[in-house]
């Protein structure tokens, strides 16, 4: 069965939500931890360790989000990371762009990650590729980049390739998905996909409407990526009591901003004092976790849980509905 949707696990709250769903529609839905969510030391989603998410989260496909050198919360090699990738995922997305953002420094990256997940974990499937905000692919650098692999891999290794990122105009900035989507581009880059026998799968998917999405896997897209617009429908389910209480709200916001983890996603003349609001939306699922979080703000609202899945199982329902009408 082809997973159409994988989400970023934020949250306790998101990851049962997902279980859930399974379990009661029976569509398939993967996870895609990034290192700073869920990594070997830990990491802000639940503090879950690499093991303790595979354990928890037994009955769900999981795959590796940007593994790979200058992902986690501190500078390294990736390497001790994918050590235990190998051991508890299912799938690892290749992704050494990010440092290594030159077509030959990154391809070399790619093969040699590849060769060592594979001297841990034979059966480890991967994903390679990134996602346009990282660097930028075409098409035909897509084709040389499988046709390097394909020579300097056995034929059973390089099966054991099985996603391609590709991309299409998308990128995030503050709660909103700031790309230019281009059909023709997607469409060529699926068609990349489809002769090397790979699955395509775009990240970025969020803050997109439903009827996008249905055009992109109606053109071919075999899966998508989302993950803060979950973590948003948590954040604000906390909004919608916690504005009426302008101590909590206050709290909230001084949370967040001391976390320092909104800095990346906002422009550049964000203003973090006068925009409370959007600071707490665009950082929230960063300090779910956060004792701060747990004790001050979590335990005045009893039940909250039970909304918050509700909310999120809602949104996974519209998306599933959109493609299986």
């Amino acid at each position: 069965m082809n997973i159409k949707f994988f989400i970023g696990p934020m949250s306790k709250n998101i990851v049962d939500s997902i279980i859930e769903f399974q379990i009661e529609s029976k569509n398939k839905v993967g996870l895609i931890p990034s290192r700073r969510q869920v990594d070997y030391k830990g990491g802000y989603s639940n503090n879950w360790t690499t093991k303790g998410l595979s354990n928890y989260a037994k009955d769900l496909i999981i795959m590796r989000d940007h593994s790979g050198p200058g992902q986690g919360q501190k500078p390294d090699d990736g390497y001790e990371s994918l050590k235990h990738d190998c051991n508890h995922f299912n799938y690892i997305h290749i992704d050494p762009w990010k440092k290594y953002p030159s077509f030959s420094g990154g391809s070399k990256w790619t093969l040699d990650m590849i060769q060592f997940c594979l001297s841990i974990n034979p059966k480890i499937k991967f994903e390679i590729g990134t996602e346009e905000a990282i660097r930028r692919f075409e098409p035909e650098e897509l084709k040389t980049l499988l046709n390097y692999l394909k020579a300097n891999l056995s034929e059973e290794a390089f099966l054991q390739i099985e996603y391609l990122v590709i991309q299409s105009g998308t990128s995030l900035s503050s709660n909103q998905n700031t790309g230019s989507f281009d059909l023709k581009r997607l469409k060529k880059m699926v068609a990349v996909a489809k002769e090397n026998n790979l699955k395509s799968k775009e990240h970025n998917g969020d803050y997109i409407s439903e009827e996008l999405i249905k055009l992109k896997m109606d053109s071919g897209l075999d899966s998508i990526n989302i993950a803060p617009e979950f973590g948003l429908i948590e954040t604000d389910t906390y909004l919608n009591d916690i504005k009426k209480r302008k101590d909590l709200f206050y709290k909230f916001w001084e949370i967040c901003y001391n976390s320092k983890k909104w800095v990346k996603w906002v422009s550049k003349g964000f203003d973090p004092i006068h925009e409370k609001e959007s600071l707490i939306r665009v950082c929230g699922h960063y300090v779910f976790s956060d004792s701060a979080f747990l004790d001050e703000i979590k335990s005045n609202f009893s039940g909250i849980d039970q909304l918050i899945k509700k909310n999120i199982k809602k949104k996974l329902a519209s998306l599933h509905r959109v493609i299986n009408p």
